[in-house]
């Protein structure tokens, strides 16, 4: 049953980036469709529309398998030569400074959040 409910946690995921993608082409916002469907579903988190429950496992197991979605990105890197010049050289200083941004603010967000929850329990 939990292969189950993943499936449909990630169905009622992918709900939200349909749901984004028809709000992009209605308003023709210029944002990418995955980022208006993340937006859109945590506001129905924060507005308790749908519950945290509802997603998590699906969640869970798509950030689980999101090195498998890099992987065809990694390998067609490979087929530009201007990876190995100076230019490439900056394009990964970049990649890796804004990586170590998100994930120094990602942590101090979950630290916050798991801050707050134990605020609310003691």
């Amino acid at each position: 049953m939990k292969i189950g409910t993943i499936i449909i946690q990630i169905l009622l995921i992918h709900i939200f980036l349909l749901l984004a993608i028809g709000l992009k082409q209605l308003l023709s916002i210029p944002l990418p469709a995955s980022m208006i469907g993340l937006v859109l579903l945590f506001l129905a988190l924060v507005l308790k529309i749908i519950k945290l429950e509802w997603v998590e496992q699906g969640a869970n197991w798509l950030m689980a398998e999101l090195l498998l979605f890099f992987v065809p990105s990694a390998v067609g890197i490979v087929n530009y030569n201007e990876i190995a010049s100076w230019q490439g050289v900056e394009m990964v200083f970049i990649i890796g400074i804004s990586t170590f941004i998100v994930m120094s603010l990602t942590a101090f967000i979950a630290d916050w959040i798991v801050t707050k929850k134990g605020e609310k329990v003691g």
